[in-house]
């Protein structure tokens, strides 16, 4: 079996894209064993390469445009990946799949609303310049009864202060140094107060409303950026004082920035996205 498949990024957090809508190929029938397939494929020395695997499916509500669904590079079902969302609103915008700069964009945490913003707002077929998705309502997670926002909390590699966010996936953000993510990183992902393993950011305040971050990701290990990522640390640092809810937030990440803006109702991520290259690979 042949496979074709789109490799993209945005801000070097990079996926292979599979097209399984029904008049682009037979894949959404076909695929049977994804962790197989997303191990294989995500491998850096013997497959495509890849943070994740992203099945691009029709939508089950006809009122919505696609639907998504997303492997992380150990295997595991990811519900979603803002990275991920942000590519998809270009690939169907640029591939003809919609017609307007709005996408409804179906995900295993809900629908999330891409706006497309093209190169050239006047070309009709124009590129995209960047996406914005709105992540929705994001909440503090709870530990032992009470929400965790900069509390001291004894774990496996240590006692540390922790703020724990919810994005449709959960986040535990510390205000640490970033270099300390791979020391650490791996120890909170799997940590017993965590059954289902977490995402971990290590970030640290560089301005006003300015952050820089790495990340640590669950089943994926570091990646270059993670918009989810960006989203709950944006939050955790204004829940905990040290940015402005009422202005942008601006998270620097190693493969690139990320503008978020964390409103009473939602939380808007905005950011670039790239097609790398498309192939063919045989199965």
């Amino acid at each position: 079996m042949k496979l074709k498949f789109t490799k993209m990024q945005g801000c070097g957090n990079d996926f292979i894209f599979i097209d399984c809508f029904p008049q682009a190929s037979d894949y959404a029938h076909s695929i049977n064993d994804t962790e197989t397939l997303s191990r294989r494929l995500c491998d850096r020395n013997f497959g495509i390469g890849g943070d994740g695997v992203v099945l691009l499916l029709p939508p089950d509500n006809t009122a919505n445009d696609a639907r998504m669904r997303i492997f992380n590079a150990d295997g595991s079902e990811a519900k979603m990946c803002g990275n991920a969302t942000r590519c998809i609103g270009k690939y169907l915008y640029e591939h003809g799949y919609i017609k307007s700069g709005t996408a409804r964009l179906e995900t295993n945490s809900g629908v999330k609303i891409l706006k497309i913003y093209p190169e050239d707002v006047n070309a009709e077929n124009s590129g995209v310049k960047s996406v914005r998705v709105d992540m929705g309502n994001v909440e503090l997670s709870e530990l032992n009864g009470g929400s965790v926002v900069g509390r001291e909390t004894a774990l496996e590699c240590g006692t540390h202060k922790i703020t724990l966010v919810s994005v449709g996936n959960p986040h535990c953000v510390l205000f640490a140094s970033p270099e300390l993510v791979t020391e650490l990183g791996p120890s909170i992902e799997r940590d017993k107060l965590f059954p289902e393993r977490i995402n971990v950011e290590f970030a640290e305040v560089t301005g006003y409303n300015a952050l820089r971050m790495r990340v640590w990701e669950r089943g994926s290990g570091e990646t270059l950026a993670c918009g989810t990522g960006a989203c709950a640390t944006a939050v955790a640092a204004v829940e905990n004082g040290l940015c402005d809810r009422a202005r942008p937030i601006t998270v620097e990440l190693r493969g690139g920035t990320l503008i978020i803006e964390y409103t009473p109702e939602t939380v808007f991520m905005t950011g670039p996205a790239e097609i790398v290259f498309e192939g063919e690979i045989n199965l």
